[in-house]
This record gives C-alpha cells, sequence and structure tokens, in this order.
C-alpha cells in the first residue's frame, strides 16, 4: 500500500502530537466504492449489519460485514451521499466483493473509486485549523460529513476517524491531494500540526479500542481444527447490529453464536517500560490463555498496553497474567477497553 508507513523521526512525538495538538496521516489506501441506484440501499441493507434506512444524506455509519457462518469478514464505514447514491469505505477484508456479487441483476452501479484519496487530520487542534476554511465545520457531528471547498479544490469533509480523537477525513481527488496535504503541513506547523505515518495508528487504536482486520482476528491466530473467522460476540462488535435487525447476511448464525464465544477481545496492561511484541503468549495458571494481537507503550501515560486475545474466562478486568516472549517477560493485569476516553467526549465534542 502506498503509504509513509514510517518517517525518519521518533514515531511517539507523532502518537503525542495527535492526542495533544494534531497529525495529518495519509489513509488513502482504505478502499472506496462508490453504489449509485434506487436498489443500493437494499445491496447495503443485506451485506452489511445496520439499518440503512436510518441513515440519511449527510450522515454515515460504523459497519461489520459477516459471511454465511456469522463470522465477521470486514468492517466498514457507509456513507449516504444523495438519496440514491452511497460510498463505502473499507480497508484489506472482501467488502468490495460482497458488494459487487450482491448488486448483480439489480439497479445499482458499483464504482472503485482509486483517485479519492483520503487525508486524516485528527488531534484535539483539527477543528481549529479547519475552522479557517470550511464555515460551519464546527457544528459538524461525529459521523456526519459535509461536500465543500478547501483551498479551493473540491473535497469531502467527514467527522471520523481511526484515532479516538476529535478528527476529520478529507476525501479529496488525487490531483489535488498533495496540494491539500502540503499546505496542511506548512500552515499547521506553527499550531504543532506535524505528518503522522501509517503505523502511529496502532499506538492510537490500542488506547482506543480500534481493530484492525485481519491482525487482531483468527486469520492471524487460527484455531488449530477450525476455519477462520470470529463472531462478533468474540471481537465486541456485537453492538454493530442494529436493533431488531434480520436478514442481513450471516443474521441466523450470529444470533446462534451469542453465548458461544471462544475467547473474548479484552485490554492488559503490562508492567514494563516499553511495549510488547505482536503474538507474546498471555499465561495464567500454569497455561497459555492468549496472545497480544497489538502493543502499545505511551510517552504521555507512562503505561504499555495491548489489545489481546483471550479466554473467556480470564477477560476479566484486573485478572494476572504473565506475558511471555522473545524479548518479553513480565506480568499484566486484564483491563475493560478502551484506556483512553472511555465515553467517547473526545470524538463526539461539539463547537
Amino acid at each position: 500500500m502506498g503509504t509513509a508507513w514510517t518517517y525518519d523521526k521518533d514515531m511517539s512525538e507523532e502518537h503525542v502530537a495527535v492526542r495533544t495538538k494534531a497529525g495529518i496521516m495519509d489513509v488513502s489506501g482504505l478502499k472506496k466504492v462508490h453504489l449509485v441506484g434506487p436498489h443500493a440501499i437494499a445491496v447495503l441493507d443485506y451485506v452489511t449489519t445496520r439499518d440503512m434506512t436510518k441513515i440519511y444524506p449527510g450522515r454515515s455509519v460504523y459497519a461489520t460485514m459477516l459471511n454465511d457462518r456469522g463470522h465477521f469478514t470486514d468492517d466498514c464505514i457507509v456513507y449516504r451521499t444523495g438519496p440514491n447514491s452511497w460510498m463505502l469505505v473499507h480497508g484489506s477484508g472482501s467488502g468490495h466483493e460482497e458488494v459487487v456479487k450482491q448488486a448483480a441483476g439489480r439497479n445499482c452501479a458499483v464504482l472503485f473509486d482509486d483517485d479519492l484519496h483520503d487525508l486524516s487530520l485528527q488531534g484535539p487542534l483539527a477543528i481549529d485549523y479547519l475552522a479557517n476554511y470550511v464555515p460551519g465545520i464546527r457544528d459538524l457531528k461525529y459521523f456526519h460529513h459535509v461536500q465543500t471547498t478547501l483551498f479551493g479544490a473540491p473535497v469531502m469533509i467527514s467527522r471520523t476517524g481511526y484515532t479516538g480523537e476529535r478528527g476529520y477525513e478529507i476525501f479529496v481527488r488525487g490531483q489535488d491531494a498533495v496540494m491539500v496535504w502540503d499546505r496542511v503541513v506548512e500552515e499547521g506547523r506553527d499550531m504543532g500540526i506535524i505528518p503522522c505515518c501509517f503505523s502511529v495508528l496502532d499506538m492510537l487504536r490500542v488506547e482506543s479500542y480500534l481493530l484492525f482486520y485481519p491482525y487482531d482476528n483468527s486469520q492471524m491466530y487460527p484455531f488449530a481444527d477450525q476455519p477462520p473467522g470470529d463472531s462478533l460476540w468474540e471481537l465486541g462488535l456485537d453492538f454493530t447490529v442494529s436493533p431488531g435487525k434480520t436478514g442481513f447476511r450471516g443474521a441466523e448464525e450470529h444470533a446462534r453464536l451469542k453465548g458461544k464465544e471462544r475467547f473474548k477481545i479484552f485490554g492488559m496492561l503490562i508492567d514494563a517500560d516499553g511495549p510488547a511484541d505482536l503474538g507474546d503468549e498471555v499465561w495464567a495458571d500454569g497455561k497459555k490463555v492468549g496472545v497480544i494481537t497489538c502493543p502499545s507503550y505511551s510517552s504521555l501515560t507512562k503505561k504499555s498496553m495491548a489489545i489481546a486475545r483471550l479466554d473467556v474466562d480470564k477477560a476479566v478486568h484486573d485478572t494476572k497474567f504473565e506475558v511471555r516472549g522473545k524479548s518479553v517477560k513480565c506480568t499484566a493485569s486484564a483491563h475493560v477497553l478502551p484506556f483512553d476516553d472511555p465515553q467517547k467526549k473526545k470524538r463526539t465534542a461539539l463547537g
């Protein structure tokens, strides 16, 4: 994926910038798919877990996608851009293929858009910078978006992001992306806004309980006797099913899997002066009870944290563990997620 995975500087500087000021990062590798036509809403209503009739133009929603076994295959944000026009933004799962398959033979055009770039401006000062150029941006609510211009270029600005902070994603044409990036970096320098690499998202998402397919999933940590795939109950993503919704792909199996969790996604606080490693084992009572899927260390809080896949009976706050890996062997304790801003007050703030 063509993005800056790292810069030649300390990544913790970027983490601090996003948490205290703001950072801009290129997340254009996310896949953008437009759906246009009167049947687009039916297609999205079947392939995602959300009730699309609740989404009006200018609003978006975080949704998951399941297979016939009721297992998670992708997550996405669905934007309604008009009465019969939508945009689905997803990561490395099979979202595009699922949409194309369901749209076959229906009055719905599916358009993959690799020209639309996504520049994510995240952090508490992001709003102060954008307010200089976009009238009314302070009134834009969480998971809402607006069609506007920035530096004379047509853009869609969305109140979303992958950091847990108040942030904005700037969807811009490829021909304008470099200009927008350079202007933000140059003009934001005095405010403390800096370029941030894609990899810093791992540090931020651990604190904010944001999962990343397939790296937190059984595609990376398979069960020996079962095909890959996790239920929403195991991942803690069951909230993405709209209340009372049925008829989406995998709905019956999703309902059947409730209470049959094989593991739980949970947080861990680690007694260390740095991060653990991907794949470090979690032990308790003399046996392996989990695995760390994403570690992080915050120079702001001086805490070593991680997202982990834990045995169900061990996914309880303050359960004690030992972390074993190539470069670390230390104690740890289970911690409810998210670590940062559990009430989501920052990302939903107005004004």
